[in-house]
This record gives structure tokens, sequence and C-alpha cells, in this order.
């Protein structure tokens, strides 16, 4: 019979993460968070997960990408893009076709279905950027803005080749 381990106490040779100031985990929070309210209204109404959602509104954003183009805009793994690409082709909301002579690469847009459904989401996304946000002056949304600009500029291609 194994005995159960007991956690190891933190100190010099444990040093965890104070997660409560560790900024990849304090955004990730924030995005599940608002994306998971976002996530509850569209999920029952349209049996859309979150991934096929933003999968949608990149499409709806940049017509004609290719599913490696969606993955790179989105940041998301390409097997979860290609798996929710398969379930929205298959319940009619995405188009998929081949790109012109070359029948390896194909282009993806939003069918009329699809737009329906942008037209009724994309509002209440909006609406919770807003609730979050009012929670910040002008001032103070203009410094966030011009912050995760400088962020997302300086991460871009960060994990290709492990250096940043």
């Amino acid at each position: 019979m194994s005995h159960p381990r007991k956690p190891a106490p933190a100190g010099a040779e444990h040093a965890p993460l104070e997660l409560e100031r560790f900024l990849p985990y304090r955004l990730s929070i924030l995005s599940n968070t608002v994306s998971q309210a976002i996530a509850d209204d569209y999920q029952r109404r349209y049996d859309l997960s979150v991934t096929e959602w933003r999968v949608m509104a990149v499409l709806a954003r940049f017509h004609g990408l290719s599913a490696r183009e969606v993955a790179e805009r989105t940041a998301m793994d390409k097997v979860a893009v290609s798996r929710a690409l398969a379930r929205l082709v298959e319940a009619g909301r995405v188009h998929r076709e081949t790109h012109g002579n070359d029948k390896r690469r194909s282009v993806l847009s939003l069918t009329e279905a699809g737009w329906l459904i942008h037209d009724d989401v994309a509002p209440m996304a909006r609406a919770r950027e807003r609730e979050v946000l009012d929670k910040l002056d002008s001032e103070e949304r203009a410094w966030l803005t011009r912050i995760l600009d400088k962020l997302l500029e300086g991460v871009q291609g960060m994990g290709d080749d492990g250096e940043p």
C-alpha cells in the first residue's frame, strides 16, 4: 500500500511562484474570467466553444485566412484550431475552399450562418469588455492599451527558438 506524499515545504530549495504577482498567471485569470462570462451565453445559445468563437471572430476581422494563419493570429495551438475549424465547417458556420490552383492551402470565411452568430455574439463581447474597462478612467485605459501593445510587441516570436 502506498502512502500519499506530503507536499514539500517551501524554502530555499523550493521557491514556488507567487502566482498572485506572476504576470502570465494574472493575465490568464483575467482573460479566462472575462472570456468565460461571454462564453456562458454563446455556448448555451449556439453550442459554440471558446476556441470556435475565437476562430470565427478572427475570420470576421480577417477574411480569407488559412488555418495556419488563424492559429498564428490567435496564438492558439494548431491542432485546437484545426478541430474547431472542422466543427465550424461541419456546422455550416465556416466555408473552406482551396486557394486558386494550390490544393494544399485552403481559404476560410464565415458563411451566412456564421455571420448571424458573429453579429449576435460580438456585441455581447464588446459589452463585457466595456464592463471591465469601465473600472478604469480614460487615462488608465490609454496606458493599458500602450502597455499591452508594448508587451505584445516584445513577445512576438517568443518561444520559436526559446529566445525572445
